[in-house]
C-alpha cells in the first residue's frame, strides 16, 4: 500500500542549533546543513527538539527555517519544527514555512497543557485546513505529557494535509494500530526503533545519531526498505550500542551536542535550561566515540 507522506521515507536527520555564546551560529548551521546534504539524507529537520526550539526566540526559529531553506536550496526536503502548545503560534509558525518554501512541517503534539483527545484533533485539524504543505504529527509523550491516541491519529488521517507520523511513545502496539488504522506514513522519533518500526511498515527514521553518522543509519534504513534484514540487523546492533551509551548519557540534546563538539563539527554550547555534561559523562562519550571509530 502506498501511504501519504511517503515521499519522506528515508533517513531525515534532526539537526542541531549552533550557539556561539548566545547567538545562533548561522555560518555553522550551514556548514552542518552540507555535511548532510553530501552524506545524502533525505531530508533536513531543523528546529525541533534536537534543535532547541524551546529556547529560541520567535525571530530565530524562523531564520533558522529560512536559512536552511535556502542553504538546502531543493537539494534535500526540509521538514522544520512548527509545533507550539498554543494553536495560534503553531499557525503562525507553519504560514512562515511554508512561504520559505519548506516541504512540510513537523508538529510536535502540544505540550505542558495536557490536552483532551479532541483538543488533540482540533489543533491538527486547524493547522491542517490552514496549511498548503502537508504535516507530520509528532508524537512523543515522554516530552508532552500526553500520548495522542491511535484512534485520534486515525480521526487526523483524514485531513488530507495530515500525511506522516512521527512515532516517538516507544510502543509498538500503538505503531501497529496506527499503521492498522491509517494510510500515514510512518517514521520513527527514536533512532534504536528504527528497524523494529521498519519491520512492521514504517518507512524510515527522523534520526538524532544521524548528526554524526548519517551514512550508517542511511545503511540500515536502505538494507530494511530492500528487505536485506541481514544487513540491516547488523547495522541495527552497530547503531544501538552508539545510541545506547551516548544518547543515553543525558537528554537530548546534550549527548549529540557533546559528541559533535569532540569531532570539531560543533561548539558544544547549549541554551539553559540545557547545561553540558558532567566530567565523567564527556569521558564515557570519548571513549564511547573511540570505540564507534569516531575519534
Amino acid at each position: 500500500m502506498t501511504r501519504k507522506g511517503s515521499d519522506f521515507a528515508g533517513v531525515s536527520v534532526a539537526i542541531t542549533t549552533p550557539f556561539k555564546g548566545d547567538l545562533v551560529d548561522y555560518d555553522l548551521l550551514k556548514q552542518q546543513v552540507e555535511f548532510q546534504i553530501e552524506a545524502g539524507v533525505n531530508c533536513l529537520c531543523p528546529v525541533g527538539t534536537t534543535g532547541e526550539s524551546p529556547t529560541l526566540s520567535h525571530d530565530e526559529h524562523e531564520r533558522v527555517i529560512s536559512v536552511v531553506i535556502e542553504t538546502v536550496a531543493g537539494r534535500a526536503k526540509v521538514m522544520p519544527g512548527t509545533g507550539s502548545n498554543s494553536t495560534h503560534e503553531a499557525l503562525k509558525l507553519t504560514r512562515w514555512a511554508a512561504a520559505e518554501g519548506a516541504d512540510a512541517a513537523l508538529v510536535v503534539a502540544p505540550y505542558y497543557n495536557k490536552p483532551t483527545q479532541e483538543g488533540f484533533y482540533q489543533h491538527f485539524k486547524a493547522l491542517a485546513e490552514d496549511s498548503s504543505i502537508p504535516i507530520c504529527v509528532y508524537n512523543i509523550p515522554g516530552r508532552t505529557g500526553k500520548n495522542i491516541e491511535p484512534e485520534t491519529i486515525a480521526r487526523l488521517s483524514e485531513l488530507s494535509q495530515i500525511q506522516l507520523v512521527k512515532e516517538a511513545t516507544g510502543s509498538m502496539d500503538q505503531a501497529s494500530q496506527t499503521l492498522e488504522l491509517t494510510n500515514l506514513t510512518l517514521l520513527s522519533g527514536d533512532d534504536s526503533m528504527t528497524l523494529p518500526l521498519m519491520s512492521i511498515g514504517g518507512e524510515g527514521v527522523i534520526s538524532v545519531v544521524g548528526n554524526i553518522v548519517p551514512q550508517d543509519m542511511l545503511q540500515l534504513v536502505k538494507a530494511a526498505a530492500e528487505g536485506n534484514y541481514a544487513e540491516a540487523q547488523k547495522m541495527h546492533f552497530k547503531l544501538f550500542t552508539l545510541c545506547r551509551e551516548m544518547l543515553g548519557l543525558s537528554t537530548n540534546p546534550i549527548p549529540i551536542k557533546g559528541a559533535m563538539k569532540m569531532l570539531g563539527r560543533d561548539s558544544g554550547e547549549l541554551r539553559l535550561p540545557m547545561t553540558p555534561l558532567c566530567e565523567n559523562g564527556e569521558k564515557r562519550l570519548a571513549q564511547v566515540l573511540t570505540d564507534y571509530g569516531l575519534l
